[in-house]
């Protein structure tokens, strides 16, 4: 496992694989959540290639077999820096800039197309689907998430979780949009617990 601390320099430490955390109700936010941190360490879920597919996998879209084609690490090296640049996107966006150069350059490698599904009542659907011929392609479906989230999503209800040591984020898809924690098992509890210490 690597840690990243606060110089941003990564340095090894055993760990466990943990499974990944999908609690932010959209991929794109998901994926940044492959950063975690433990015990006021960042760490991250995202350690090879395999770890990268892996993700993928669970969120749902295709992988095939491109990394046997490439050197190893390739894939977690893009996928890093998409996750980067995701993450700079999205506080940019917040913060009122419209600055995405550096997600164009993933969505440009994409490739999908539209397909029309004939459904069994004679109605029709579009799905959007990939055939990954390249690593960037690979993440193609990611990057296209987090596109559709930059421009279609509510900016305020794009949050990040309100524990002080807790770095995820979620999209807050509740009826009041008052969703405080990334997940009340844990952030909420240990918060509520601590409020009510205070209080007595």
């Amino acid at each position: 496992m690597k840690l990243m601390g606060p110089d941003s320099t990564l340095r090894e430490v055993p760990s466990p694989n943990r499974e990944f955390l999908m609690l932010a109700d959209h991929p794109a936010l998901d994926f940044l959540n492959t950063e975690v941190r433990i015990n006021g360490e960042v760490v991250d879920f995202l350690e090879s290639d395999d770890d990268v597919l892996r993700w993928l996998a669970r969120a749902g879209w295709p992988t095939g077999k491109i990394a046997e084609q490439y050197e190893r690490e390739e894939l977690l090296e893009l996928a890093r820096a998409l996750r980067m640049s995701i993450r700079v996107s999205i506080e940019r966006r917040k913060a009122g800039s419209s600055d995405c150069d550096s997600m164009n350059i993933f969505l440009h490698a994409a490739h999908s197309h539209l397909k029309l599904i004939s459904e069994s009542d004679g109605s029709l659907r579009l799905e959007r689907r990939w055939n990954p011929q390249t690593l960037l392609e690979v993440l193609g479906p990611l990057s296209e998430s987090a596109a559709e989230l930059l421009v279609n999503g509510d900016l305020e209800m794009i949050k990040r979780c309100e524990d002080a040591d807790c770095v995820l984020w979620f999209y807050d898809r509740t009826r009041a949009h008052r969703r405080r924690w990334c997940s009340m098992a844990t952030c909420g509890t240990r918060n509520k617990v601590a409020a009510f210490r205070d209080r007595a």
